[in-house]
Parts: structure tokens; C-alpha cells; sequence
């Protein structure tokens, strides 16, 4: 993909780390591929949940983009949960599951998504304590020594406009965004923060065509 231009060392676990950016800037697609590409190479395994659309949903979204299918990558989602119609901690399921398999595949596992956090808010509308909560799922997801990517939506430009205290629990922020030149829109990558790790600030551009995505030189104004 490229991320070698971005990133001067590797990024090392545990790690949480957000997928920002606006409607319609690829980030689901951009976050499996990734993962995708790094789990066929690794040999790891990997969770991918979605809240937002069921599995069958994903998987077709993804095809018609033509990005190939991970055998490595569970994908899960909360269909079942939401059809039973009750009262469900999602956060506590989302840990659960996490730990099921941890103990199932050891350190083999090493990779998870969750897509989004503004679902999962929505899920979860009305529980005390949100941000309490949330650095503590966090921490868990550390505590399993996992590379976390949570994809959050989030203006063309500025801050989010959810909880607002992810950015400092996360580990790294890349941002997906959309920029206009000479009557063109075209896609760019911005890592604006990783933790213990070397990187270019820079907007990149994003090349994406016959299911694959390619990090491009910088762009600069």
C-alpha cells in the first residue's frame, strides 16, 4: 500500500488507533484492505466487526470495490444482538468476544476493527459514564497486546464532533480526507499522531483503482 512513505519505523503493539475522516473518504475499505494486506503477509488472524451493516452487507460492499476477501480476517456483527430486541452492554460483549479469542487463537490474534465508534455510541445511547467507560475499553484492547483500529466519522475538516476525548485516549489518529484542486477532488491519507513512533505529518495522496489502494508522495500546497 505504500505506508513505508508515512511511517520511518514500525508501528509496534499494543496500539489504538482512530480512522477519521468524512463521509464517502473510503475508510472502511481503506481500513480492511490494510488489514487485508498485513494479515495475508503475517499469517496473523484478525477480527473485523461492523455495527453499522451486517456481514453479508460488508462483504459485498467489498467486492463490488473488487478488494479480495481475507481468509485471515473474521468479519462479525451485532445483527443478532439488536434483532432480540433487549437490553445488551455491548461494550462488555465487545470484550468478551475479544477475550474468547485471545484464549482461542493466543498470540496468532493480533489484529481488530471495530466500524464505528459513532454505532457504537449509538448503541449504547444513555449508559452513564461513556468516557469512564471508554479508557477502560481501551485499555483492554491494550491489555490483549492488539493492533485496534476503531473508525470514527468525522468533519472535511477540524475535530469531531462526537465524545471528543478519543483523540487523547488513542494511541494514533490517521485521518481520510478529501481535497479539491484545480476543479479535481482527489483522496489523501494524514497520520496526525502515533505514539512511539516515527512518521511524516504530511497529507498523502491516496490512489484507488481495481480494489487496491496505493499511498502516493505528499501533497503540499
Amino acid at each position: 500500500m505504500g505506508l513505508d512513505k508515512v511511517f520511518k519505523n514500525d508501528v509496534k503493539r499494543p496500539k489504538v488507533i482512530l480512522i477519521t475522516g468524512p463521509p464517502g473518504s473510503l475508510k472502511s475499505s481503506f481500513l480492511y484492505t490494510m488489514l487485508s494486506n498485513y494479515l495475508d503477509q503475517s499469517g496473523e488472524f484478525g477480527i473485523y466487526t461492523t455495527l453499522e451493516e451486517s456481514v453479508s452487507s460488508h462483504l459485498a460492499n467489498m467486492e463490488s470495490l473488487g478488494v479480495n476477501l481475507c481468509m485471515n480476517m473474521q468479519i462479525t456483527d451485532f445483527t443478532d444482538l439488536r434483532q432480540e430486541g433487549e437490553e445488551v452492554d455491548y461494550l462488555h460483549f465487545l470484550e468478551k468476544m475479544l477475550k474468547h479469542f485471545k484464549d482461542k487463537k493466543g498470540d496468532q490474534f493480533t489484529v481488530f476493527a471495530l466500524d464505528s465508534l459513532g454505532a457504537l455510541y449509538s448503541l449504547m445511547e444513555g449508559n452513564a459514564n461513556m468516557r469512564k467507560r471508554m479508557f477502560h475499553f481501551f485499555q483492554s484492547l491494550r491489555d490483549l497486546n492488539l493492533y485496534s483500529f476503531i473508525i470514527m466519522e468525522r468533519a472535511m475538516e477540524g475535530e469531531s464532533h462526537l465524545l471528543g476525548n478519543e483523540g487523547f485516549l488513542a494511541d494514533g489518529i490517521i485521518f481520510l480526507g478529501m481535497k479539491r484542486k484545480q476543479g479535481r477532488l482527489s483522496r489523501f491519507v494524514q497520520v496526525e499522531k502515533m505514539r512511539a513512533t516515527e512518521h511524516s505529518m504530511e497529507m498523502h495522496a491516496l490512489d484507488i483503482r481495481s480494489g487496491l489502494i496505493s499511498v502516493l508522495g505528499p501533497i503540499f500546497e
